[in-house]
């Protein structure tokens, strides 16, 4: 849809979560920038991209980023919707002279979502939700909890959908250990330290769907040492990993009156997804669903489980969003301060009024876990357009509240 309604089109994302493939199968001339071969061939003439059969597919723009600027001008210039078709998984190590705005639409391509990994039809629409008519909420799942654990620990990248076990395991580490090796070295990042690296990664993981601050996620990383990193080493960490799109946090929403009280600013952490996490902590199936984690301790609310849960949830939700016309930014979350209320999502509508969202690793929830939802209704009073709880039980169904239930595998766009 997108590719029809304009001239040039820049899918990011991270490494594997199927670009290269998606954008293919629309290619009229494909350039792979990843392949020595081919970007020897652009730097020595750059004009042949331009002048290329549409639709222009350029893989790994990256790597060559005065491209960019050349699109730019050739939108300028009157190129036709469907020419030119980017992917990149990292920001350029210089930034292009134009950031393209108007002329070059960025779209984000995240793992798989719940609904395409488990290949069903949904039965609630998160569009319909958003709608605020009060949308049908019905239907009925087989999908259980071992079943929402299999999928965490399996991961959305369609290319290692067909392993399992061992074979899984092995690729999910070397795509680890690619981002430390190679994928940091590529955008400019000197990695002295590679252990220590791996370290506030697997800290990071640990801190999956809480807002643990930069000192709490730090000491995590040294076993609460004394000797601890700098800010100014570790923050290049972060900054890199979110521009390799490897991290995936959650920003604070802010009502635009301030009449909740002090609003939390922190991020929400999340991996771009929950089965590198899981991956990172060396956790499996059995240990999971008894209740445990292992590696370094982050303080939470409720079990690693849960939170891999709502990292799903979460990524999925994003999806769906964006599928129905909600912006990139406009997924948040919210927390008052002290924790006094959480709110795992609120998904803001242009007009201000807003989808609040709880997930909950139950099959029936109960009045205190909906409590937060119906507080700040009384709250927002209209501008909430509907109460949506996550969970993953077999119905979906509205409370005597007005609080749709709806289990993960059931709902879609």
């Amino acid at each position: 849809m997108y590719t029809v309604a304009f001239p040039a089109v820049a899918l990011e994302g991270a490494k594997a979560v199927g670009k290269t493939a998606t954008v293919s199968q629309r290619a009229g001339t494909l350039f792979k920038l990843d392949d020595p071969a081919e970007l020897e061939l652009v730097l020595a003439d750059g004009s042949r991209v331009l002048g290329a059969e549409p639709p222009v597919v350029i893989d790994e723009w990256q790597r060559y980023s005065p491209i960019w600027d050349a699109i730019r001008n050739a939108v300028d210039a009157g190129a036709p919707p469907g020419t030119f078709l980017l992917t990149g998984s990292a920001d350029p190590r210089s930034a292009p002279a134009h950031t393209g705005a108007g002329r070059i639409v960025t779209l984000r391509m995240r793992p798989l979502s719940l609904i395409e990994r488990l290949g069903r039809e949904p039965t609630v629409s998160l569009g319909e939700l958003l709608d605020g008519t009060r949308a049908t909420v019905a239907g009925d799942t087989d999908v259980g909890l071992e079943d929402y654990v299999e999928e965490i620990l399996r991961g959305g990248f369609p290319g290692l959908r067909s392993y399992s076990g061992q074979e899984l395991r092995i690729q999910l580490d070397s795509y680890l250990r690619l981002i430390v090796e190679r994928d940091f070295p590529a955008l400019g990042q000197r990695v002295r330290n590679p252990d220590g690296l791996r370290r506030w990664l697997t800290a990071y993981a640990a801190a999956t769907s809480t807002t643990a601050s930069f000192e709490t996620i730090r000491d995590a990383a040294t076993n609460n040492q004394s000797d601890k990193p700098a800010r100014s080493t570790v923050i290049p960490y972060r900054d890199a990993l979110q521009r390799l799109f490897v991290t995936d946090p959650v920003r604070a929403w802010r009502p635009s009156r301030n009449f909740l009280g002090e609003v939390g600013e922190a991020e929400k952490h999340q991996l771009l997804d929950p089965a590198l996490a899981a991956r990172l902590l060396r956790v499996g199936a059995s240990r999971l669903l008894a209740g445990g984690q292992s590696g370094p301790a982050i303080p939470r609310d409720g079990t690693f489980l849960g939170a891999l849960f709502e990292s799903l949830v979460t990524l999925s939700v994003r999806v769906y969003a964006i599928a129905s016309g909600i912006g990139e930014g406009d997924v948040r979350h919210l927390r008052l301060h002290r924790g006094a209320r959480e709110i795992d999502l609120i998904i803001e509508r242009e007009d201000g009024r807003v989808l609040p969202i709880e997930v909950k690793l139950t099959a029936v929830p109960e009045d205190g876990d909906v409590a937060n939802l119906n507080w700040l209704a009384s709250q927002l009073g209209d501008q909430v357009v509907d109460r949506l709880i996550i969970t993953t039980g077999r119905y979906a169904y509205r409370r005597k509240d007005g609080v749709a239930v709806v289990p993960a595998a059931l709902l879609g766009p």
